[in-house]
């Protein structure tokens, strides 16, 4: 293989002299190939099968290029066109239909638990895969020819700013309300150099908060937005944490009731404003562990009127008292997966059943194998499609010792 250029650096155009095949999507989301040298070549926009001529470069590491594929000379049959001309910057897998998405999803969990799991791992798909998304912030662009603002996100891969017009992943109500902000922004004639970014949040009955972010001042106080959840009204910051999209999170809340079946006494850890405990456990003996101070005191105002529930403001890792056999201990954890102190806890004590919902199934993956090797048994694997057209997984395992 032969580069254009032997100085490599970011954004540049790495031409090849022979086509790279793509063999299989990395769990990050990426297609992966694999060069004689050992190598590997990380690339959004390819998919399996296909082969690249040419790509920018993103990232370079001794045994890796990151980067985004430019030129296709083979197309995969699965390529569509997608929605949006902004998609790799927010939805980098609007080339593919649904249902490849979800078969790509499927082979992703079924690799990364292939020492675990062998039975069907079921898919739960999104009710909606379009305009789902009921948070969204966006960049501005000052554009010197038409002399005005407009919407832009970040480029993946890089710093630039890409101006937008449309936008398919988002709630309408929210990419108007985007809209109008920038056009009083021109009419008042205010410079883009003085905002960081526009972020803006809908509840179900498309009502939207939120506003601009103004660089050098502290963040505003925006109102907070109301949903029901299963029936259970919740009250959120919009720039605080609440789920994306509610429609599939229910079906995931219906799956941990189930799980959690016949018990009294329930420990929801990484609580966040108690969404998953209150809504799945509000009637048991309750208790929610959440360290984010703005999240803790949603937390408290949404356990008002619930009398055996109790808030308690904690790193998840640091209460471990809370932690006991006769109990079902719920999981919701960052990306970074459960801190270790807390997975020997879990260990030191066999709860009666944990119920693990992750984000990030690769690190889920190595909490489980610790309680695996540690004698829990796993008795239960799905995911579900909380970001449709993004490489995002939410799974969801059940464990008893």
């Amino acid at each position: 293989m032969t580069h254009r250029k032997r100085n490599r650096r970011i954004d540049e155009i790495i031409s090849l002299e022979n086509p790279i095949k793509i063999e299989r999507i990395a769990p990050t989301g990426q297609g992966v190939t694999t060069l004689e040298s050992g190598k590997k070549i990380f690339l959004w926009n390819a998919l399996p099968g296909e082969e690249v001529k040419s790509y920018r470069l993103a990232k370079k590491k001794n045994n890796f290029d990151e980067g985004v594929a430019i030129e296709i000379v083979k197309p995969s049959d699965s390529r569509i066109e997608p929605k949006d001309e902004h998609f790799l910057s927010t939805s980098p897998w609007q080339i593919v239909s649904d249902e490849t998405e979800l078969d790509y999803k499927h082979d992703i969990i079924k690799d990364l638990y292939r020492n675990f799991w062998h039975d069907e791992i079921v898919a739960h798909e999104s009710p909606e895969t379009w305009f789902y998304r009921n948070k969204m912030e966006y960049s501005l662009y000052y554009n010197f020819e038409s002399e005005k603002i407009e919407l832009a996100i970040h480029e993946r891969g890089s710093h630039k700013k890409l101006p937008i017009k449309t936008s398919s992943i988002e709630r309408p109500e929210i990419f108007k309300k985007a809209t109008e902000i920038v056009d009083n922004l021109n009419k008042t004639g205010k410079e883009a150099k003085n905002f960081q970014s526009i972020l803006l949040r809908a509840n179900q009955n498309g009502e939207v908060e939120g506003g601009l972010f103004e660089k050098g001042k502290p963040h505003p106080v925006f109102n907070n937005l109301e949903d029901k959840i299963l029936g259970k009204t919740y009250s959120y910051s919009p720039n605080g944490f609440f789920q994306i999209n509610l429609k599939i999170y229910e079906v995931a809340l219906e799956r941990i009731k189930s799980l959690i079946g016949e018990t009294n006494k329930v420990l929801d850890l990484y609580s966040g404003v108690g969404t998953i405990g209150l809504t799945v456990a509000g009637d048991k003996d309750l208790t929610l562990v959440e360290v984010d101070k703005s999240a803790y005191k949603e937390l408290e105002a949404n356990c008002e009127g619930i009398k055996n529930a109790k808030p308690v403001l904690a790193k998840s890792e640091e209460a471990l008292e809370y932690i006991e056999p006769d109990s079902v201990v719920i999981l919701d954890p960052p990306r970074a997966g459960c801190d270790k102190k807390l997975i020997e806890k879990l260990i030191e004590v066999k709860p009666k059943k944990i119920v693990y919902l992750s984000c990030n199934p690769i690190t889920q993956v190595r909490d489980v194998e610790l309680l695996v090797n540690a004698g829990a048994k796993l008795n239960s694997l799905e995911f579900f499609n909380f970001f449709p057209h993004t490489p995002h997984i939410e799974s969801l395992v059940s464990l008893t010792f």
